[in-house]
């Protein structure tokens, strides 16, 4: 009986205290079960990055192709842009020079033209400035001729007179030397300083030193003469030349034919010197315009 009451009361025990270890099992299940639901989450949350990194890889990937796409796209509009651009510049200069050219072309025919007409006009002018000076020529031709007939006879004339004047001037001179020739040079020659000193025109320097002097000699009797106050007188170098003493009796009777004489300013005045005679006193000579 004894025993019986034991089982009977573990029995009870065991009913009773059933539930409450039930009870007691079932929070610590609950939590354990909690724990690996937590567990799995927390696995899948572990496994979701990665799976959401390669959504974000993919979708970095699929923007910056599109991106590329995008650059491309605008590289290859702007290379056709700026393709377009430069052949528009190109037709651009083309047509310039095709226009420049056009106009060189154009002004160089008009240069043509306008060269072609001045030369027309050139060639003209000078045609009828030929023939203008060709009728003036045969006009002064005729002039000429008809001057000549009417002078050939005035010149035949003239020439008579001129030699008979020469002629008639030759004997003139040569009486008038003649008569003028000194018995004795040295008593009848006077310097000069004698006649009291040179007074009358003078040659001046820079002429005198051209066309008188020892290196300027010349011959009487081929010049213009006359007899002044019955003194010789004769023209050289634009002025005229009287002399005043007779000439030398050592002189030749035809000294004005034959000899050089010169004429020189000698200390105090002008005088006639012949060259065939060196040393020796010239004649006093008064000069005139």
């Amino acid at each position: 009986m004894k025993r019986v009451g034991i089982f009977s009361t573990a029995v009870m025990l065991f009913v009773f205290a059933a539930p409450v270890f039930g009870h007691a099992w079932q929070p610590q299940q609950q939590d354990d079960k909690k724990q690996q639901d937590q567990k799995k989450q927390g696995q899948d949350k572990q496994q979701q990055p990665p799976k959401q990194q390669q959504d974000q890889n993919k979708q970095q990937q699929a923007n910056k192709q599109q991106q590329d796409q995008n650059k491309q796209q605008n590289q290859r509009a702007q290379q056709q842009q700026q393709d377009q651009n430069k052949q528009q510049q190109q037709r651009a200069q083309q047509q310039q020079n095709q226009n420049k050219q056009q106009q060189a072309t154009k002004q160089q025919q008009d240069q043509s033209k306008q060269q072609q007409a001045t030369k027309q006009q050139q060639d003209q002018n000078k045609q009828q400035q030929q023939r203008a000076q060709q009728q003036q020529q045969n006009q002064t031709r005729q002039q000429q001729a008809t001057k000549q007939q009417q002078s050939n006879g005035t010149q035949r004339a003239q020439v008579q007179r001129s030699q008979q004047q020469q002629v008639s001037q030759q004997h003139l001179q040569q009486s008038a030397w003649q008569g003028h020739r000194a018995s004795n040079f040295d008593s009848e020659h006077r310097s000069w300083q004698q006649r009291g000193g040179y007074n009358g025109f003078r040659i001046p320097a820079v002429y005198f030193s051209s066309y008188y002097g020892p290196s300027h000699y010349f011959r009487v009797y081929s010049l213009p003469f006359m007899e002044f106050d019955g003194n010789p007188r004769f023209q050289y170098g634009g002025y005229w030349f009287t002399a005043l003493d007779p000439y030398p009796d050592y002189w030749g009777a035809d000294w004005y034919q034959t000899d050089d004489v010169y004429v020189d300013y000698t200390n105090d005045g002008y005088y006639l010197y012949d060259r065939s005679y060196p040393g020796r006193p010239g004649i006093a000579i008064s000069i005139s315009l």
